[in-house]
């Protein structure tokens, strides 16, 4: 205190030795010296950090304190410094007694109080900058927790403030609102449910920043963009973009499809209709006529040499019973056909199987996985395995079943003319 009572009566001096000798113009000449004064502290320290900091930083091959420097975490620190000189130096232009006194004190002590949260505030946001570089930590709902950080802060400031305006303890303004903790429940209601929500979508693993969701509730369907406090921001396929809280992903259901991208391939399932009309059993000689097909020949081949040794042996009802239809040399086909594309996964199940029947013919079913799992990529990899299916259907003597056309229509009419 002995520098700041020597600061003080130095200041006096040369007002008095500035001033008219008034009271008032004393007071006013002396609160220009000292506003003077904070002001060249500022501009000092901005030069400093500009001039002589801000080189060293550069120069480091740290990143940390880049993201300070960028963030204005050391020139949020350095304004504390003239508001300091003004809260030290400012109230003694008064009387103690005065009320003038009283409220440029806690004006002084407010506006102190105001820099320290901006600057605490500059130190999460440069730590969120840090964390979200670390690869093992960028999925992750970190933002969600530094906004909750960021509001406890913020609270406890905002309480500071009314405390140092009507002059009482913040402890007892905080002991006060306990009695209206309802009210504050309903008031942050959002932002308690956000925070609780974020807690369990990122220790059970639910979500992260980058993932494929679908929540069909909230229509959306697209890569999350960002998780927050009180909002999951989804950017849809179609260029739209969704806000979803996090306690409706928590309490409702939503689709995650990253254990899709991590996992060996991407689920393939298409359904055709076979005309049960054109399902028949194949003659011998018709079935030599795929003895040397790439994908059905070493069946057909088993299956002949099968029904043949069967008749050798006598046995009429296994000879029957090996008899090939064309909707089952049709299932191999497709089977060895998926077992051998380039972009199909072997390794996972896939099949051709037959649903229930309907009154729309047999639906075939062709179930598989595929290694690639762009989306672009792997629409086109599913359309050349359906053209390459429907084509295929003709050379087994099979028919595909549709509603008919009109141009089903136009050829009955010609025909019956």
């Amino acid at each position: 205190m002995g520098i700041i009572e020597s600061i003080e009566k130095a200041l006096h001096g040369a007002v008095d030795i500035l001033s008219i000798g008034s009271t008032f113009w004393h007071g006013v000449v002396y609160v220009i010296l000292v506003v003077l004064i904070a002001i060249l502290c500022d501009v000092l320290c901005k030069m400093l950090i500009n001039r002589v900091l801000l080189p060293v930083i550069r120069r480091t091959k740290f990143k940390w304190d880049d993201h300070f420097y960028d963030k204005k975490v050391v020139a949020k620190l350095a304004a504390l410094a003239p508001a300091f000189i003004l809260y030290a130096l400012i109230p003694s232009a008064f009387d103690v007694d005065s009320g003038w006194y009283t409220f440029v004190e806690r004006l002084c002590k407010v506006y102190i109080i105001a820099l320290v949260l901006r600057f605490l505030n500059g130190v999460l946001n440069a730590f969120l900058d840090i964390l979200n570089e670390k690869e093992r930590l960028k999925h992750y709902p970190i933002k969600g927790a530094v906004q909750t950080i960021q509001v406890i802060i913020f609270s406890v400031g905002f309480i500071a403030i009314v405390g140092t305006i009507i002059d009482q303890s913040p402890a007892r303004l905080l002991a006060g609102l306990g009695a209206s903790a309802a009210i504050l429940m309903l008031i942050f209601r959002d932002t308690i449910l956000g925070f609780v929500a974020g807690i369990q979508l990122s220790v059970n693993n639910m979500l992260h920043k980058g993932d494929w969701i679908t929540a069909p509730n909230y229509n959306a369907n697209g890569i999350v963009q960002d998780v927050t406090l009180n909002t999951v921001k989804i950017l849809n396929f179609d260029n739209t973009t969704t806000m979803i809280p996090p306690y409706a992903l928590v309490s409702g259901s939503f689709t995650n499809w990253r254990s899709m991208f991590e996992g060996g391939g991407r689920r393939i399932t298409r359904q055709i209709l076979l005309d049960i009309n054109s399902i028949a059993f194949l003659r011998e000689e018709e079935l030599l006529r795929f003895r040397d097909n790439l994908l059905v020949g070493e069946f057909v081949a088993r299956r002949l040499q099968a029904i043949e040794e069967a008749r050798t042996a006598g046995n009429a009802f296994l000879a029957e019973e090996l008899r090939v239809t064309n909707s089952m040399l049709f299932r191999v086909y497709v089977e060895n056909y998926i077992r051998q594309m380039g972009n199909s996964n072997p390794e996972m199940i896939y099949m051709v199987r037959y649903l229930p029947m309907a009154e729309k013919g047999l639906p075939v079913e062709i179930y598989l996985f595929s290694a690639e799992k762009r989306w672009k990529e792997y629409e086109g990899i599913v359309a050349d395995l359906l053209d390459h299916t429907l084509a295929v259907t003709a050379e087994f003597g099979l028919r595909l079943y549709q509603l008919p056309g009109s141009y089903d229509i136009q050829s009955f009419m010609r025909k019956g003319s």
